[in-house]
């Protein structure tokens, strides 16, 4: 397991975490992360979307369970997620929702943490403000000494910024940390699907 999680690309991930709501065929997996406008976090293209899929199912993180046609249009092969495949996502989330030093992979962890249990993934995000106020404070140090030594502040603008952009998201974490904790605060799966989802997934099967 532990390899599979290793090897997963964000792309990987996001199509895993997709059969997690049902069979679908690379063609529709493709117009629904568009339509969700998942394309801000990762590239897709049809020929990634294709690669990825055929990765992960010699993987044995997913399978094929049916091809289907309609009319003139080419075959599409519908797959299912595999117990293994669905593992795959939760164990991937919880690596990196943690973790500061890869900022992609923690865009495609948050957007799918709610995978995990709400007490794990609050945990982990109490771990990932702990390590990023560790970072802050180290910023600050940093800067104050350099202005101490004389270093102009134009050689200071980068390490300005970073201090800015780790202050902001401690101040969004503990906002989210909050709300997540928060019993009426949705989490997970709804019961029923809503009718702007079943509406997504009518228009990706087009």
């Amino acid at each position: 397991m532990r390899d599979a999680v290793d090897r997963l690309t964000p792309l990987g991930v996001m199509v895993l975490a997709l059969l997690r709501e049902g069979d679908m065929h690379p063609y529709e997996m493709i117009r629904l992360m568009r339509i969700r406008r998942d394309d801000r976090l990762v590239s897709i293209t049809t020929g990634t979307m294709y690669n990825t899929v055929a990765r992960l199912e010699r993987a044995g993180l997913l399978e094929e369970v049916g091809v289907e046609r309609e009319g003139n249009r080419p075959e599409r092969t519908t797959y299912t997620l595999t117990d293994a495949g669905a593992d795959a996502v939760v164990e991937w989330v919880r690596r990196e929702l943690p973790r500061v030093d890869n900022p992609t992979e923690f865009r495609i962890a948050l957007a799918e943490a709610h995978n995990l249990d709400r007490e794990t993934a609050v945990e982990l995000l109490v771990v990932r403000r702990a390590a990023l106020a560790g970072a802050h404070l180290t910023l600050t140090e940093g800067r104050t000494h350099a202005q101490a030594k004389g270093v102009p502040e134009q050689y200071l603008l980068e390490v300005e910024r970073e201090q800015a952009v780790v202050a902001a998201e401690l101040a969004w974490l503990d906002a989210a940390i909050a709300r997540l904790d928060d019993p009426d605060f949705p989490w997970g799966a709804p019961a029923e699907p809503t009718e702007r989802y079943l509406a997504q997934r009518k228009a990706a099967r087009r």
